[in-house]
């Protein structure tokens, strides 16, 4: 039997998956977990990173967005939904919320308050599971963050992105509003350890929209184009170097 947190939204469980409603939050309200922790961490986060932020208007006021971007080192997850006026909920993996101690239970606070929601991406149906999740979040209306690439570079060049992006965007009409980290990998090189201070630049780039694609969320080589368009512009505005192959395979060479 499966101990699940209280906190988590959509967890792919032991004997199967069970999807529930995101949790509700928004910005205005001030009980919230998020206002809390943007309060809290907030400064401290902006006098260590002093994070600039670029093209934040690029971002629908209402409606389901996908942020996706690259992913360089563990603080990306920190850094995201605390520079962005909407709650962004994300895919993290499901050991960020079940750890021991007073450690795993501030964790489990923080990462669950900031919108994360917990999937073992382990499991069989892992990629089904993260799929139906983003899927929910953005039928809801909701904003939802994803890193295409499907883990952290390994040596800060951009990879090859996962079509599960393309799915999202073709399945429900969300735009894809792209965004670059950039200098969080030196500020956290390997994502191990606490980050140095230092300069964060977070940049948005315009929404796109798939619309010409509709109805062939099943074609896999629209699902690649689509794919590749947004990895392109999250190129674009990060100005890493492109290696055409998986981040996952880079790793286990």
């Amino acid at each position: 039997m499966c101990d699940l947190p209280r906190p988590a939204s959509i967890v792919l469980t032991c004997t199967g998956l069970a999807v529930l409603r995101p949790p509700s939050m928004t910005p205005e309200d001030p009980l919230s977990r998020l206002s809390l922790i943007k309060a809290v961490l907030g400064p401290i986060l902006r006098l260590m990173f002093h994070p600039r932020v670029e093209g934040a208007e690029n971002i629908p006021g209402s409606g389901p967005v996908i942020l996706a971007g690259n992913h360089l080192t563990f603080i990306d997850s920190m850094i995201l939904p605390l520079v962005t006026d909407r709650p962004v909920y994300f895919i993290g993996k499901d050991e960020y919320v079940t750890g021991k101690g007073l450690k795993g239970r501030l964790m489990a606070w923080f990462f669950t308050g900031v919108g994360m929601i917990p999937v073992d991406r382990d499991g069989a149906n892992g990629g089904v599971a993260a799929l139906m999740t983003g899927r929910r979040v953005l039928e809801e209306g909701k904003l939802f963050g994803i890193y295409p690439e499907g883990t952290r570079s390994p040596d800060g060049r951009l990879y090859r992105g996962r079509t599960g992006i393309a799915r999202l965007t073709l399945m429900t009409g969300a735009p894809v509003v792209p965004f670059a980290m950039i200098g969080t990998d030196r500020l956290q090189p390997g994502g191990a350890g606490l980050p140095r201070p230092g300069r964060v630049t977070v940049r948005f780039g315009e929404p796109m929209e798939f619309s010409r694609y509709e109805g062939m969320d099943r074609d896999r080589y629209v699902l690649r184009a689509v794919t590749d368009s947004v990895m392109t512009e999250v190129m674009r505005l990060s100005g890493q170097e492109y290696v055409d192959m998986y981040a996952t395979k880079a790793k286990a060479a």
